[in-house]
């Protein structure tokens, strides 16, 4: 007999027949770990952006072979077409481009209610720092100078989709808190500030919220979870999560608590 490599003992094939209650056992067993196991995860869509017919080609198909959904455009205005229509989960593009260059595509991207979280890698010739720090303040998530490794390409896509899945994760983590306990919570906060009138006014701190931002602000700040705010608002419970987790990052906060608070402190919510 072939020993078993994991060094467990040979099933008796007799067992299940003389145990039918056994056999019920272990298949509601195997029924339940089944049952357990999550969804297979859907993999991450990349938008391609750049004028090069032949890097486009090469860096698509080794993209794909590694388990992503690529699309791929000519340039900027292509690009900020497909990007509308598609909601990429990572961009990925160059800065020299007809048309529209890769700073113009991330303006307006930032500017998209839609879009405006998407994390964005910008490759280029260029390998000069002034230029790298150029790409970081007009608010590229990261940067791949060409010539590039193949492999430290997907390094970075892979850390970019993490890194906006845990966003994500988190301000779920707070939509699922209790309503009611949050709706005590708010009371609470909104009670003591009128009390000590610590209220300050608007122009005490500046943050730039879309139109979009500042709506979903004010219903967390009235109590709402994330399910009631994609109702309110009309649309999915994905992109109120994505939200509140660019409004996390913009307040400093780390919870639907420490947000409402601090929007309460400064006159961000009525």
């Amino acid at each position: 007999m072939t020993p078993d490599p994991t060094g467990s003992r040979p099933a008796d094939p007799h067992a299940a027949a003389t145990s039918p209650a056994g056999a019920s056992s272990a298949a509601a067993g195997a029924a339940s770990a089944e049952a357990a196991e999550p969804a297979p995860q859907a993999p991450a869509r990349l938008l391609l952006v750049d004028d090069e017919p032949g890097l486009r080609t090469a860096v698509k198909a080794y993209l794909e072979d590694e388990g992503f959904v690529v699309t791929t455009a000519n340039d900027g205005e292509e690009g900020w077409t497909l990007a509308q229509e598609l909601l990429p989960d990572v961009i990925i593009s160059d800065v020299m481009m007809p048309r529209l260059d890769g700073y113009g595509l991330l303006q307006r991207l930032r500017g998209d209610e839609r879009l405006g979280g998407t994390p964005v890698i910008f490759l280029t010739a260029k390998g000069m720092t002034a230029d790298r720090i150029a790409g970081f303040n007009a608010g590229a998530d990261d940067y791949i100078p060409k010539p590039f490794d193949p492999d430290e390409l997907v390094a970075r896509v892979h850390n970019a989709v993490r890194r906006q899945e845990r966003l994500l994760a988190e301000a779920a983590r707070f939509a699922d808190a209790d309503i009611g306990q949050m709706a005590k919570q708010i009371t609470e906060i909104r009670s003591l500030l009128s009390s000590s009138g610590s209220k300050k006014p608007p122009a005490a701190v500046r943050l730039e919220f879309t139109p979009r931002e500042a709506s979903v602000l004010q219903l967390v700040a009235e109590g709402l979870m994330n399910k009631e705010i994609a109702r309110r608002l009309e649309t999915s419970i994905r992109n109120v999560e994505k939200y509140v987790s660019r409004l996390f990052t913009k307040t400093g906060t780390s919870s639907r608590t420490e947000l409402v608070r601090y929007a309460l402190e400064h006159g961000l919510v009525e």
